[in-house]
């Protein structure tokens, strides 16, 4: 079943006609905005329909500067967004925290809706309690097991378990396997910026070496906030 939505907004802006096409029990919508003069501009997601209205002036501003006149408004929401198609092995790779991590997707190529980061990583790898004030974070194992601690819930999850984690609660992971892939994915996209600030390009598609030190804590905790990210405690799976 697909729903189809028109609407014709008038204030305060003059109207603009807005052809909505989405699934009624699915993710984000897609379609287009089309002003008095014919000209169509596309969107995917409520981000980008967000901005779309900013630009056309039916919502204010979400900061200071003045709404672009519609001539020269820029839309940055879909209409540089291509398809995205990886394979194996394809990404941008990196070493963080002793683990392969290939960003799939990142805000750059879906227009900050998401990001999508593959891992490959040892046992015992794994984050600090943690909590995402900007942005929701879901795991899906590939591959080996993972032990996750979400909002005081204790789950082990093998190939094919799927782990969701709101933003505002707190959780952490463990790897448990010798190695295990998985993606980890976050929606909006943002967290793959904190991932390079503290990461380094990848020589091989293999998990790193061991460090030699161990990570400054501190410095994490204070760039981790510069992302909207708060560390509450240490690595690992906390008491039940």
């Amino acid at each position: 079943m697909r729903g189809r939505l028109r609407l014709v907004m008038r204030t305060p802006a003059p109207p603009v006609q807005l052809l909505v096409s989405f699934h009624p029990d699915s993710g984000p919508p897609a379609g287009t905005v089309r002003d008095r003069s014919g000209r169509e501009q596309r969107f995917n997601g409520w981000l980008g329909l967000l901005r779309l209205l900013e630009t056309h002036g039916q919502i204010p501003a979400r900061d200071a500067a003045p709404t672009p006149h519609k001539e020269n408004a820029m839309t940055t929401a879909s209409n540089d967004i291509t398809p995205i198609a990886l394979q194996d092995g394809e990404g941008e790779a990196r070493w963080f925290l002793g683990c392969l991590v290939t960003i799939k997707a990142s805000a750059e190529t879906t227009g900050e809706t998401v990001a999508i980061l593959e891992h490959l990583a040892p046992r015992g790898a794994g984050s600090p309690l943690h909590v995402h004030h900007n942005e929701d974070e879901w795991f899906y194992v590939l591959e080996g097991e993972l032990s996750f601690w979400v909002g005081g819930r204790l789950i082990t999850g093998g190939p094919g378990s799927f782990v969701f984690g709101p933003r505002g609660i707190p959780h952490t992971f463990s790897v448990t396997s010798e190695t295990a892939r998985f993606l980890l994915v976050t929606e909006p996209a943002g967290f793959e910026r904190f991932m390079r600030s503290l990461s380094e390009p990848a020589t091989d598609l293999v998990i790193p070496p061991p460090a030699t030190e161990p990570p400054d804590v501190a410095a994490m905790t204070r760039l981790a906030a510069e992302y909207g990210i708060e560390i509450l405690g240490p690595p690992g799976i906390p008491a039940v």
